[in-house]
């Protein structure tokens, strides 16, 4: 069985990797089921193995991490609902791409129960939403917005960190990074999208929709 964890208010940056950590030694050693672990943050940013320097655009803004996720920058904050996925590949697998595919096929699965439709593209990581009411880009495509982001990193085949989905946050946190290292896209929200949905409902859809992404290694997973 999986364990389902929601933390109330925001819980500290370091506070989670700590036990992100500790959790994923204790499901390699056999003494803790798996866990998908539901938090908010305060506004931070956190750069991934990949961060460059120069996508720190305002580094004095908001307290910046070094995460040892995959990835680039990524802002996290007060509306934006982070699930942090502590799962155990080998059993699944020990596939990494199609485990990082099925956390974004969990994304847009979560986001169609909004009817949203949520779409991953070739170089940029993430979940994108189309724009078709915005004026285009300058080379004349049509406009795309970021609503969800996704890193992970594996120990000993178990992985933590994990995904995030901007349900409400003040968008303009984003101003102090380049988001992922992608430039010329923005970034949205459900509720920016004019969909009035809380938390609630997002921690609903993303466990209704996560067994048939992640059904449980020889068994069948309730959660």
């Amino acid at each position: 069985m999986i364990d389902w964890i929601i933390s109330p208010g925001l819980t500290d940056y370091e506070h989670a990797l700590r036990e992100m950590e500790t959790r994923a030694t204790a499901i390699r050693e056999g003494t803790a089921s798996e866990a998908i672990w539901l938090v908010e943050h305060p506004p931070l940013y956190t750069a991934g193995t990949s961060a460059k320097p120069a996508d720190l655009t305002d580094p004095n803004r908001f307290p910046v991490y070094t995460a040892k996720r995959g990835g680039q920058y990524t802002y996290h904050g007060p509306g934006q609902r982070v699930a942090y996925v502590m799962l155990d590949v080998a059993k699944r697998g020990h596939d990494v791409r199609r485990f990082v595919h099925d956390l974004e096929r969990w994304i847009i699965a979560a986001l169609a129960e909004f009817n949203v439709h949520g779409e991953i593209r070739d170089g940029r990581v993430g979940v994108w939403v189309p724009r078709p009411e915005k004026p285009p880009l300058p080379d004349g495509s049509q406009r795309e917005d970021k609503i969800a982001a996704l890193g992970i990193r594996l120990r000993k085949w178990v992985s933590f960190h994990g995904l995030s989905i901007n349900v409400e946050p003040d968008l303009s946190h984003f101003d102090g990074i380049v988001p992922c290292g992608i430039r010329n896209y923005g970034v949205t929200s459900l509720v920016d999208l004019g969909l009035p949905v809380t938390m609630a409902d997002v921690d609903v859809a993303l466990k209704k929709t996560f067994a048939d992404i992640f059904p449980t290694p020889g068994g069948t997973d309730q959660p």
